[in-house]
This record gives structure tokens, C-alpha cells and sequence, in this order.
């Protein structure tokens, strides 16, 4: 075979994707232990905490360890290796998530704590795994009635409710070592705190990834040191264990508590979803519909296996996703291997036993930080919402409030009838069928419901609901004065329908724009005229570039002002071949835009390229923000009159 043929064969032979590749063996023991030490507190700290709160002895405790450990391991390996439609075949390494913590809590102390409850909690769990593997490949369908208000409002209910557990251990464990007035739980509790904080703070990647577990082992060793860690049940603890399924009795099934677990499993499956296209993008490779669903029925089914091998819910583990990006390590089968030292880990009984020793307020320390990162994951989520839809603030307010009010004072449950109870019983589940019910009141019953997002009260007034139905042409008319020139940023972004709100359908816009190739964007960053220039073309498009330009005046200077930016934008065509773009309402006046534009001189024609469309994306999030505006005229005013 001559050389030219041969690199023919080469060239077509199928290159192996990295997620695909399988490592030499020792890479992948290391990378996988490296996974391990990343993921190890967050997976031990849940069935500890669960323990401390319903009363489980320390040798149950042991044995959720292990059954978390071991069940963790075949759970990662779902998800990673994959089998027929289950699995997402990426580097997805899964854990408990701590969004069922205060629930499971919830629910074992009302099943009566100790094992009973425990095994009202594995009921749960088995129906929610179950619920959930059959819902997966519909879930697309469903995601539209979990936007950031309702996910954001949860996930912000379920942090701020977990924190009273970490406190109660922080100030020596619930029941009967309690005590929030001692100095030295108080100290333990801080410094491992401090010393979590201090790490993140002076050390980036991995180390900061592995703070967490840092904290915990500092912490234990010092209260060891001190006399105040003990690990006598280390000694009587056997070498090797198996958990067996059902090891604490059959499940209980309760209807209260198997609603709780489904909205728990309905939350995981938006932040899985989310992880997924996130890990898609860190590993290059392009998510599809059929990608959730096989992640949603990995998390299904593991958590099925969870209920019956004694552990809980599953979910994908984002401090891991971020390990990925950080060792850029691409392959899903160091996952595979991270799921195999679980397994092991689940195997011995010793190890669990000195996990299990961690004092109570080392563990509060660490579960104050870990929990408040919850309840910021969000405010993060709630952060995507447009809370200029006064329907949004009733949404988040009216089931915050509701899951407070009982989380606070958990006896007004009593003062309903028993089948009442099933929501009224735990401030989380009631939080959350509030902002679900909500959400569907507010966003989708009712025709012409939505956002007002173009038009005037009373004279063409255009709602989000209507703009999810207008046809192409439609769309373009409504919005094209948000950008000159050209219609394809509007027509590429009326592609990203449905929107789930104005902030989704403002990002739409950008992402358009950005999503352009090079060529289009400078057809379109030389459709702009000239800043001043006292002729701009006719229609809304030029309408609109008056108004923008006439916030600080610039089509009526003075002479010598004229003069000075009539030289600034013809240097700048001259030196990098379009028109100067500049969100004027960005600057205070004349002087500072001048100033401004001379300073873009000095760049390169690449970063100007850049400039000018982050200056156009900003130019039509102003012109859209007047759009909403003028079609929200009372709460404008509002918001107008409280910002001076």
C-alpha cells in the first residue's frame, strides 16, 4: 500500500469522541480517586445528618454510610457506562441530593423517627425513582412548568430550611447533647467553618474543590487530639459487609410522603438537565432530547435501587461537573472508575465507623457552609427571572412565606384535617406546590395571560403568550427595531420559541446576535449610522436610532462637539473599516462618550469586532427594556420613582 493511500484509510477511519476513550488502567484509578476525594463529604454528610435528626443508633448509621457508599458507585456507573435507554454515557459522577435532606427529615419525624420512619422514607424513594423513570421521556414536555421562579423558589426553601439542621449540630446534635450555649461546640463548629472558607479563599482547583472534606478531617482530628471525638465503634466494626436489600424491614408507603419525594425528583430533574447540557458543553459533545431522558431514567433507577439497598434519591453531583472542567479529563469511564472505589468504600464497615465519629459540631461547621450554598444555588436560579412581572414577586414571596410559616411553626399542621396534612405537613412540600400552582395560575391558564411586553395598555398591548404564537412575519414586525439593518437576529431568535419569560426572550436576541458568523456580524454592525449623524434612515429602525441618540443630544451639538465626533467616527471607520457603535445611554455626557471612543482607538481590529456587538447587544436591550416599559406603564413609573 503506498503512503498516499494509507493516510487516506487514516483519515477516514472514526475518531473515537475523548468521552469515549478508555484510559490506561492506573490514569484511571488515579482520576477516578481524585473524583472520589471531590465528591466524598457531600455523599457521607447526608445519611449522617439524617441519622442525627430521626434517631438512628451509631451502628445504623454505619450501615446508611456504606449502603450511600456502595449504591452511590452503582449509580455512577448507570449514568457513565450506560445500558439500553438508561444513561447519559457522559462523565457524570451521582449522589444523594441534598435537596431531599429536610424532607427526608421531615418526613421520618412525622412516620415517629428511628427506623419506622426510615422505612417511610425508603417508600417514598422507591415510588419517586419509579415516578420518575417513567416520566423521563416526557419530562421535555414538562419542563415549561418549572422555569427559574419555581425551581429558584424551591431550591432557595429547601437551603434555608436545612439550616436549621446544620445548627442544631453545630450546637452539639438534636436530642439530648444539645447545647448552643457551650463555648466549645461553638469553637469546633467555627473553626471548621473558618478553616472551609480560609481554604477556598487562598487555594484554587482541586484543593478548593475538596475544602469541604478538608474541614471535616482537620476538625475531627482536633477534637480527637482534645478528647472529644471518639471512635470506639471503629474497633467492633467488621473488616467487610455487604448491604442487603431491605436490611431495615419492607418499606412503608405513605401519601404524604411519596408527594414530597416526587416534588423532590421533579426539582432533580431540572438541575440534572441542567447539568447535562453543562457537561455537554465542558466535553464538547451535543445533548439531545433522548440525552435527558436517559440521564432522567439513570437518576430514576438509581434512585429505585436506593430504597431498596437502604440509601435515597440520586442526582448528578455538581462539584464533580466542575472537576471536569478543571483536570479537562473527558472520559466517562473515569466516573466508571470513581463508581468502582465506591463500591469498594461501601464494602468496609471500618471506614464507615471513623466517618461516623466526625464530632457533631465539625459536622455542623462543614453542613452550615454546604447548606447555605443551597439556599445561594437559589437566589443564583432566581437571579434569571424578570421580577419586573409583578406575578414573578407573588410567585417567589407567596411560597416562601407559606413554607416558612410552617417550617417555623410545624403544629399548625394539627389544625387541619388529616388529608390536609399531606401539605400542610411539611413547610418544603407546601413551598413548592405553592410555587407549581402558582406558576400555573399566573403563566399559563388563561388566554392573553403572560407578561405585556410590547405595545400600550389599551392600543395593541402585545403578551408574552401572544408573541409564543405569532407566526415569523409577525414576530419581525413587533421586534425588528431593536436592531438596524438586516431581520436575521430577529428571525434566528424567534426560532428559540417558546419563551418562558421577557428575560428569555431578551437573551434570545443576544444569543443570536453572538451566534452569528463573522460576516453577518459585520453586515450588520455596518448597517448603523454614524453616532450625530443628522440623516439615519427612515422607519421604526430609525426612529429608533434617535431616541438613542438624542439621550445625550447628539444629532443637535454644538459646532465644535459636532466637529470633534464627526473626527472620532471617521478615524475609527479609517482604522478598522465600520462604523463606531456605542450604547449612548452607558455614558453621563458628550465628554465621557468622546472620551470613551478616542480609547477604542488603541485596540486590535479582532477586539473591536467584539466591541461593537457587545455595544449593539446592549443598543437592543435598551430598546427592548422601552418596549417592555412602555407596555408596563404603572409599574415603570414605580420602578422609576423608587430609583431616584
Amino acid at each position: 500500500m503506498t503512503k498516499s493511500s494509507a493516510a487516506s484509510v487514516d483519515v477516514k477511519r472514526p475518531q473515537k469522541h475523548p468521552v469515549d476513550e478508555i484510559l490506561p488502567v492506573p490514569k484511571l484509578a488515579v482520576y477516578g480517586f481524585q473524583h472520589v476525594l471531590a465528591f466524598y463529604a457531600g455523599a457521607v454528610i447526608v445519611p449522617i445528618l439524617l441519622a442525627n435528626s430521626i434517631g438512628l443508633t451509631t451502628t445504623q448509621l454505619i450501615h446508611l454510610i456504606n449502603a450511600d457508599l456502595f449504591t452511590c458507585g452503582i449509580a455512577s456507573i448507570i449514568q457513565s457506562v450506560g445500558f439500553w435507554k438508561v444513561g447519559v454515557r457522559l462523565p457524570l459522577l451521582q449522589g444523594v441530593t441534598f435537596t431531599a435532606v429536610s424532607p427526608m427529615i421531615a418526613i421520618g419525624m412525622a412516620a415517629g423517627g428511628g427506623v419506622d420512619g426510615l422505612l417511610v422514607i425508603y417508600g417514598a424513594v422507591i415510588v419517586a425513582g419509579l415516578f420518575t423513570f417513567l416520566i423521563a421521556p416526557f419530562f421535555s414536555k414538562l419542563i415549561r412548568f418549572f422555569p427559574p421562579v419555581v425551581t429558584g423558589s424551591v431550591i432557595t426553601i429547601i437551603g434555608i430550611a436545612l439550616l436549621p439542621v446544620a445548627a442544631a449540630d453545630a450546637a452539639g446534635g438534636a436530642g439530648p447533647t444539645l447545647e448552643p450555649t457551650s463555648a466549645k461546640n461553638m469553637a469546633y463548629a467555627m473553626g471548621t467553618l473558618a478553616l472551609i472558607v480560609i481554604i477556598q479563599r487562598v487555594f484554587k482547583g482541586f484543593m478548593a474543590t475538596v475544602a469541604v472534606l478538608t474541614g471535616l478531617v482537620v476538625g475531627t482530628v482536633v477534637a480527637w487530639i482534645l478528647g472529644d471525638a471518639h471512635f470506639s465503634d471503629v474497633a467492633i466494626s467488621s473488616w467487610f459487609g455487604v448491604t442487603t436489600p431491605f436490611y431495615f424491614g419492607w418499606p412503608k408507603f405513605a401519601l404524604a410522603a411519596v408527594v414530597s419525594m416526587i416534588v423532590v425528583m421533579l426539582i432533580t430533574a431540572v438541575e440534572t438537565t441542567g447539568d447535562v447540557f453543562a457537561t455537554g458543553e465542558i466535553v464538547e459533545k451535543r445533548i439531545v432530547r433522548e440525552d435527558i431522558a436517559r440521564a432522567l431514567r439513570a437518576d430514576g433507577l438509581s434512585t429505585m435501587i436506593g430504597g431498596v439497598l437502604n440509601s435515597f434519591p440520586y442526582t448528578c453531583f455538581a462539584e464533580n461537573v466542575g472537576l471536569v472542567r478543571l483536570t479537562r479529563i473527558k472520559s466517562r469511564y473515569v466516573v466508571a472508575s470513581a463508581g468502582l472505589i465506591m463500591i469498594v468504600l461501601g464494602l468496609l464497615p471500618k471506614a464507615a465507623a471513623i466517618v461516623a465519629g466526625i464530632p457533631h459540631p465539625v459536622l455542623g461547621g462543614a453542613a452550615l457552609a454546604m447548606f447555605a450554598t443551597v439556599a445561594v444555588v437559589g437566589f443564583q436560579t432566581l437571579s434569571r427571572v424578570d421580577f419586573h412581572d409583578h406575578r414573578n414577586v407573588v410567585i417567589v414571596a407567596t411560597s416562601v412565606g407559606l413554607a416558612m410559616y410552617v417550617t417555623v411553626q410545624p403544629d399548625v399542621a394539627k389544625a387541619v384535617p388529616q388529608w390536609a396534612q399531606i401539605i400542610l405537613g411539611s413547610g418544603i412540600t407546601l413551598g413548592s406546590i405553592t410555587a407549581i400552582v402558582l406558576n400555573v395560575v399566573f403563566h399559563h391558564i388563561g388566554k392573553g395571560r403572560g407578561p405585556a411586553v410590547a405595545g400600550t395598555p389599551g392600543e395593541n398591548l402585545v403578551r408574552l403568550s401572544e408573541v409564543n404564537n405569532m407566526s415569523s412575519e409577525e414576530f419581525v414586525r413587533t421586534f425588528s427595531k431593536l436592531f438596524q439593518g438586516p431581520d436575521w437576529v430577529v428571525e434566528r431568535a424567534y426560532a428559540r420559541r417558546p419563551f418562558s419569560d421577557t428575560n428569555h426572550l431578551r437573551r434570545s436576541f443576544q444569543e443570536a446576535l453572538f451566534a452569528a458568523t463573522p460576516e453577518e456580524q459585520a453586515q450588520l454592525i455596518n448597517s448603523y449610522p454614524d453616532l450625530g449623524a443628522v440623516s439615519v434612515a427612515m422607519g421604526v429602525e430609525g426612529d429608533a436610532s434617535q431616541a438613542d441618540q438624542s439621550v445625550l443630544g447628539l444629532t443637535r451639538l454644538a459646532e465644535a462637539e459636532h466637529q470633534e465626533l464627526a473626527a472620532l467616527t471617521k478615524a475609527y471607520r479609517d482604522r478598522f473599516g465600520f462604523t463606531l457603535i456605542m450604547a449612548v445611554r452607558d455614558n453621563a455626557n458628550i465628554d465621557q462618550l468622546l472620551s470613551h471612543g478616542w480609547e477604542r482607538l488603541n485596540n486590535s481590529p479582532t477586539q473591536e469586532h467584539a466591541a461593537a456587538l457587545i455595544e449593539i447587544a446592549k443598543i437592543a436591550t435598551y430598546r427592548f427594556d422601552r418596549l417592555v416599559a412602555d407596555a408596563n406603564p404603572i409599574h415603570s413609573a414605580r420602578s422609576r420613582r423608587l430609583d431616584t
